[in-house]
């Protein structure tokens, strides 16, 4: 029961601060995608920026990768402290213990991030497909 009353404790402010964070990083991608609808052309040649992709669900589909990439390097470099602490031991269970509960919880992250980003693939492809079928 005293589980449950921590978890309804939710600081709603942090909540707040996290999403205008994360708005705030999103905003400059949004803003240089606007740029490249609106002046393709001499944005693409003055920068030599990749200009093939330049629709919102590729947009979407390439920051979330970048995301999910970034994630998969921490979970990586999660795995390699959480065996680097079993190895490192030395005879202490407590710490042996850590190192290995450390160690599954990044597997998992990982397995839950490959998962994503199969998941973030198909949905972008199956969007992307039918989005263009306008005929019959």
């Amino acid at each position: 029961m005293n589980s449950l009353k921590q978890i309804k404790k939710i600081n709603w402010l942090k909540v707040v601060e996290v999403v205008v964070a994360a708005a705030m990083l999103v905003m400059p991608l949004v803003a240089v995608h606007a740029q490249l609808q609106t002046n393709n052309q001499a944005l693409c040649q003055g920068t030599g920026l990749n200009c093939q992709a330049t629709n919102v669900n590729s947009l979407i589909k390439t920051v979330i990768n970048w995301l999910l990439g970034i994630a998969f390097g921490i979970a990586v470099l999660f795995l390699i402290i959480g065996g680097f602490w079993y190895i490192t031991s030395a005879g202490n269970e407590e710490t042996a213990e850590k190192g290995k509960n450390t160690a599954i919880n990044a597997i998992i992250g990982i397995v839950i991030i490959i998962l994503s980003y199969v998941i973030v693939n198909v949905v972008a492809n199956l969007v992307s497909s039918s989005g263009g079928n306008t005929g019959p």
